[in-house]
């Protein structure tokens, strides 16, 4: 077990040359002091199964120590970045002969312990960079010095840090239900109403658990902490609305947010605050907002402004443990003032598309000259979508697009497009759509007709497997990645998890494979396999081909779900 299981020592050296003890659970069995003030940085404590906050200076390492004590302990680390990429690595080296137990209990001179730390390299377990939620855990490590080091190169950050000697049993974080989608019940011009799936955590398991949603105009938040530090100390939190009304008109005024009433007049934690840090010029505000509603499943956010993109996160948060999960978050476009206009679209220009469920959304497409070909594609992130095209009033297209779909139209001097999308039935939709008149100027990356990735089942062994796809004859890049599953996993799941629009940046760096070029002149030889390995015996893992345009967007072709043999 970790000597600091009351508390659990991770634990950050001084920069100060007096010596400092390294707690243990028994100062008998094994006292440390250590003064290198070029070497080690601020004191920190982590108790065991607890999370705690630190910072980083760009560019200034912190190491962190902790010890393990007995060989076989388990132990989950656990490394939540805020508002900057981290680098981090955890290693471990041999305890000293004179901390194992089995000594007199007399402190090392303090050089001889210095030495015995600071001239082994140790063994590397685990590195990461990034700015996801990683971890390491392992049910059985090895009793030794462990050693967390962590460095931010872009710029000042907070960071969490969870570790346990029972990550079976502690379940810090609360557990997301099968389906983690926020959904979009209900759009308004100044409203939007949200509803998502309970925590098991809190149905199942009966543990304290608040849901906490952050609205903004930018993007979608891959973890709590990253909101909160784009927060000010003083709007950091707010309390949860009385019954009967979600948010109170004065909520978003502060951020740009327009109020009709006086509600609005000021409060404490409305006014600017002072930012004490290396930067002394301010910062406009964001706008961006956060409210914690207690454990309601639907929410209603009002005073909200008419035909304008917002984005929605919603945060599981364990009340006891202070330790949270992040749903996958969505965007809505609220309804515009007056009568509902047509979008317009701009020649090569992607435009993000939001539909309510059952509902529909009108697009205008004028070229600006002649034109001989008119390409529409057309990328639904979730459900299927109908897709009606007419010219000057004439019936050309009446199709149902589920994922990628191009769609070249003959053109006519002087025409105008009429396009009409209407949403699924089972719940509100997001699309990506392209219209050009120039094949070669396209954002979208062309596309063969069949998107499946193809497994060579003759080909797949217990650690490899090999796969094809088609390309095109344009030049595009194509990148896989892999990430194991359960066994129960299943189509339906894979349906329900992910925003397929979602390109490979939101993936974590350690489930990538490669990256290739590849295109054919010949269409009929435009076929590319790649054999993936270091997989693990009777696992299963799902593989996902992104194909990224010239333009920057990605197109994901069809996940394939393989599990590898269990015997060879």
């Amino acid at each position: 077990m970790l000597l600091m299981r009351c508390p659990l020592l991770l634990l950050l050296l001084p920069l100060s040359s007096r010596p400092q003890k390294l707690p243990t659970r028994d100062e008998e069995l094994f006292q440390m002091q250590i003064g290198d003030k070029a070497f080690f940085h601020d004191s920190s404590v982590i108790p065991d199964g607890a999370e705690i906050s630190s910072y980083l200076f760009r560019d200034t390492p912190k190491r962190y120590f902790f010890v393990v004590e007995e060989d076989n302990t388990p132990l989950a680390v656990t490394v939540t970045p805020c508002d900057a990429p981290l680098e981090w690595k955890l290693s471990v080296q041999e305890l000293p002969q004179e901390a194992s137990g089995e000594g007199s209990g007399e402190p090392e001179p303090l050089e001889q312990q210095k030495q015995q730390i600071t001239n082994e390299e140790g063994t590397e377990l685990f590195s990461y960079k990034g700015n996801d939620v990683e971890y390491f855990v392992s049910s059985s490590s090895p009793s030794g010095l462990y050693q967390l080091d962590l460095l931010s190169t872009e710029k000042d950050t907070h960071f969490k840090v969870y570790a346990t000697t029972t990550p079976e049993s502690d379940q810090p974080y609360p557990e997301l239900p099968y389906d983690p989608r926020i959904d979009v019940t209900s759009l308004g011009r100044t409203t939007v109403t949200l509803a998502w799936k309970p925590s098991p955590t809190a149905s199942l398991l009966k543990q304290p658990i608040q849901y906490c949603i952050v609205i903004n105009k930018e993007h979608n938040f891959k973890s709590l902490c990253a909101v909160e530090a784009k927060l000010s100390s003083d709007d950091a939190f707010m309390i949860a609305p009385k019954p009967g009304l979600d948010f109170s008109p004065f909520d978003f005024a502060h951020f740009g947010f327009p109020s009709d009433t006086n509600s609005g007049k000021e409060r404490n934690f409305l006014k600017p605050s002072l930012k004490f840090g290396r930067q002394t010029s301010s910062k406009p505000r964001v706008d961006l907002h956060k409210v914690c509603i207690g454990n309601k499943n639907i929410f209603t956010v009002s005073d909200l402004k008419p035909d304008t993109q917002y984005y929605f996160d919603m945060f599981a948060v364990n009340t006891n443990t202070n330790t949270s999960t992040a749903y996958i978050g969505t965007f809505a476009r609220t309804k515009e003032e007056a009568k509902q206009k047509t979008v317009e679209l701009k020649d090569g220009k992607v435009t993000d598309v939001f539909i309510k469920r059952k509902g529909a959304k009108f697009l205008r497409f004028a070229p600006v000259s002649s034109h001989q070909k008119v390409i529409f594609s057309i990328h639904s992130c979730l459900d299927a979508v109908q897709v009606q095209v007419r010219r000057d009033g004439k019936l050309l297209l009446f199709q149902n697009v589920e994922g990628v779909r191009q769609f070249q139209l003959r053109g006519k001097p002087k025409a105008k497009y009429l396009i009409r999308l209407k949403g699924s039935k089972k719940g509100a939709s997001m699309l990506k759509v392209l219209a050009t008149t120039r094949p070669n100027k396209q954002s979208f990356p062309s596309l063969p007709e069949d998107t499946r990735v193809k497994v060579f089942d003759k080909l797949r062994t217990c650690s490899s497997v090999t796969v094809a796809w088609l390309g095109t004859q344009e030049r595009n890049k194509f990148c896989i990645y892999k990430r194991e599953v359960d066994d129960s996993y299943n189509e339906e799941q894979k349906k329900r998890e992910q925003n397929q629009c979602l390109g490979p940046d939101m993936r974590k760096k350690s489930e990538k494979v490669l990256c290739k070029y590849f295109h054919s002149q010949n269409i009929q030889k435009a076929v590319t396999t790649e054999t993936i390995r270091g997989l693990q015996p009777g696992k299963s893992y799902l593989l996902d081909v992104y194909v990224i345009g010239h333009g920057g967007h990605s197109v994901k072709y069809q996940s394939k779900l393989v599990k590898m043999r269990k015997f060879c």
